[in-house]
């Protein structure tokens, strides 16, 4: 459990510049990312530098209920997500206060309803609590300080999954790649276009 008290972290998140600390830079996600996709390619058991080993736990389990593995592709620690989080709050000055806070919040919420750590819960634990915090027009105004933290770090946690070599991978994304023979824009996307390679390749009209 945080050592930060229920007051404390409910100050923390209202005084913390959340919109503004998940503004990161392209420059920072493209780092953070190329160094969680090293950190996996080692092997060795990942060593956070910012997170606690109680938080590090927190943020393994959430980014999994948020991007979890399915018949698509794996989940949010297949890509390193977790890895890329702790590199972005060490590459980011305005990033740990909030994410440390939030943490801290879902642990107090957790305890307040369970007598439990959020990572301690059950499944269906969990997802009470995030059901209550997921939807910002559907939440209650007590959970405000809950909705903030998860809904920008549900973003971060795309970012960092988008970014991996797993979350590209999971687009379908095919440039970069050498094409022998170009066929042309496939028929089913020229139709949701609307568009034909007549049309496309009709002469301008002159009057």
């Amino acid at each position: 459990m945080s050592t930060m008290n229920r007051r404390d972290v409910v100050r923390l998140l209202t005084v913390a510049p959340l919109a503004t600390a998940f503004r990161w830079a392209p420059e920072s996600v493209s780092r953070a990312a190329a160094l969680a996709r090293g950190a996996l390619d080692r092997g060795a058991p990942y060593e956070p530098k910012f997170f606690t080993a109680h938080e590090w736990d927190t943020v393994r389990v959430l980014v999994d209920l948020i991007i979890p593995k399915d018949e698509r592709s794996g989940s949010a620690t297949d890509a390193g997500v977790p890895e890329f989080m702790d590199f972005m709050c060490g590459d980011d000055p305005d990033l740990p206060t909030p994410i440390r806070g939030g943490l801290a919040w879902l642990d107090h919420e957790c305890d307040d309803r369970y007598g439990k750590t959020f990572v301690a819960c059950a499944d269906g634990e969990r997802a009470a609590v995030l059901d209550d915090i997921a939807w910002p027009k559907k939440a209650k105004s007590e959970y405000s300080a809950g909705v903030a933290f998860f809904n920008s770090f549900r973003d971060l946690t795309a970012s960092g999954f988008f970014s991996s070599k797993l979350g590209v991978q999971d687009l379908r994304y095919i440039g970069n790649t050498f094409v022998a023979e170009w066929k042309g824009c496939p028929p089913e996307a020229l139709a949701k276009l609307g568009v034909s390679y007549d049309l496309m390749t009709r002469p301008p009209r002159r009057d």
